[in-house]
């Protein structure tokens, strides 16, 4: 059995967490997903950097911030919101300043997470998510992270299918092949280069709103993502981090249960 007190005695929120997975099995096992995909993450945080690309940025560090605060790190979201709000305001004088602190508590999660797992888990891409897709209603996952397209996954696919995009333009890729098929969407709004907007825009010229329902996933100020959402007939918004509950009931509202 796996010794919890290795992540309390490290300053990691347990207890806050557990409100949100429920309970140590699939806190573990979603654990190993944030391993697999952390240092895919920093590598895309650095090349922002070094690009001066602090639209890009942000998105990387608010999925950091996000993926942290799920697991309880709470000086590693801390220190990743402050990113994510400075390099909005397009602040590469604080990026550049803080920037090995926010490092040097991302690898000593890793370090510590890795101990309390013991294992040696590959972390040079994001893994493919599982996709599920045998059944009569069929959801799209959309998120850039694994963590949280997983999470939700193993939600819906009891009893629904389920496929998953890992950013935008994948995103739009099924909706053209699969619309059909499609009841409901859960679509994260901050993901890199082709972002939820985007999706959105698509899925309005080609009158997809008609068949396939649509909850916007969120982590920012949500009075600025009701604004820029106008005009669109999303049904719900999911605000990170959420847990189980909030996704079945998200699900009822998509399928008209409620």
């Amino acid at each position: 059995m796996l010794d919890s007190k290795i992540l309390t005695e490290n300053g990691v929120n347990l207890e806050k967490s557990l409100e949100l997975f429920g309970d140590m099995d699939t806190y573990n096992e979603t654990l190993s997903d944030f391993l697999t995909e952390v240092d895919g993450k920093l590598s895309e945080i650095k090349k922002c950097k070094e690009a001066a690309d602090m639209a890009n940025y942000a998105i990387y560090v608010h999925s950091l911030k996000s993926d942290a605060r799920y697991f309880g790190f709470d000086k590693l979201a801390d220190l990743a919101y402050n990113h994510e709000m400075e390099s909005k305001a397009n602040n590469m004088y604080y990026v550049s300043e803080h920037y090995d602190e926010l490092m040097e508590e991302a690898k000593r999660i890793i370090e510590l997470v890795t101990n309390y797992l013991g294992v040696e888990v590959s972390t040079d891409s994001f893994l493919e998510t599982k996709t599920v897709v045998d059944a009569d209603k069929i959801f799209l996952v959309v998120d850039d992270s694994n963590i949280i397209a997983n999470f939700v996954t193993n939600i819906l696919d009891d009893n629904y299918g389920v496929i998953v995009a890992k950013d935008g333009t994948e995103a739009i890729d099924k909706l053209a092949s699969m619309n059909e098929k499609l009841v409901g969407m859960f679509l994260d709004i901050n993901m890199p280069n082709v972002n939820g907007y985007d999706v959105l825009k698509f899925m309005k010229t080609n009158n997809f709103f008609q068949n396939i329902k649509v909850a916007i996933i969120t982590g920012t100020n949500s009075k600025e993502v009701l604004e820029n959402i106008k005009g669109y007939p999303v049904v719900a918004l999911l605000e990170k981090p959420f847990n189980e509950n909030s996704v079945r009931k998200v699900v009822d509202m998509l399928l008209n249960k409620n």
